[in-house]
């Protein structure tokens, strides 16, 4: 087979999605969707904690009880997380590549500043995100939490989210990380539709509307967990903190 011929030969389907702008912006969206879906869950998952402890450590405790599965999703997730951080830096850095003179002139129109900044914000949530893995679930910055139990035996996982969001310094930086997630979410909502060539000029306005819906509805969600403990709304069993 000559040269020629062997160049024209089209790219295998991972080749495609990894060697090229195109598939490396569908590969994002789809491990992108696969994280809303993720956050959109958990934020379901940790507003239990606002009914009460025992329906907040049932649901722990029914996570727990999924064994080699649990292990199985959570390795999933983050090799899904870990495509999509990667490939993002990959977009940007090509994008850089591409613009290696800055614009003088930064305030450009089409690019929204949420696009702009999706570097960055990323980056700052997943700093948070292993904060918050090493705070609550491997508990290696409080390792104390692993003597938490209630009054059925059950780790108690009610009283170590009440312990760590009555820390004020905890909870303004679990804001602000969900905050920014939830910035990084309104443009990234709306984007992944237009990677995978899901939008058109009509609907592109009620896709940023949706978006920039989700994002609020998001940090809502989160937000009401560290505030409701600041505002003593929701306290240790027996009224402590």
């Amino acid at each position: 087979m000559s040269t020629l011929s062997t160049l024209k030969q089209p790219a295998s389907l991972p080749a495609h999605l990894t060697q090229t702008s195109v598939g490396k912006k569908i590969l994002t969206a789809v491990t992108g969707f696969i994280a809303f879906g993720f956050v959109f869950g958990h934020m379901v998952g940790n507003l239990q904690v606002l009914i009460g402890q025992d329906q907040y450590n049932t649901y722990a405790e029914t996570l727990q009880g999924l064994g080699a599965l649990l292990w199985v999703i959570r390795g999933f997730l983050l090799l899904a997380f870990g495509i999509h951080i990667w490939l993002g830096i990959q977009l940007k850095l090509e994008n850089w590549a591409a613009r290696p003179v800055a614009y003088k002139n930064e305030t450009t129109q089409q690019a929204s500043l949420a696009s702009r900044t999706m570097i960055w914000t990323g980056l700052i949530v997943v700093s948070f995100v292993i904060y918050h893995l090493l705070h609550f679930t491997v508990r290696t910055t409080n390792p104390e939490y692993a003597d938490l139990t209630d009054s059925l035996g059950r780790v108690d996982v009610h009283s170590m989210v009440v312990l760590g969001f009555s820390s004020y310094l905890i909870s303004a930086f679990y804001l602000l990380s969900v905050g920014l997630l939830c910035y990084h979410l309104s443009h990234g909502v709306a984007s992944m539709f237009q990677s995978l060539g899901l939008n058109s000029p009509k609907w592109q306005k009620r896709l940023d509307v949706l978006a920039w819906l989700a994002a609020i509805v998001l940090f809502a969600g989160y937000a009401a967990v560290p505030v409701a403990v600041m505002l003593k709304l929701v306290s240790l069993p027996g009224g402590g903190i």
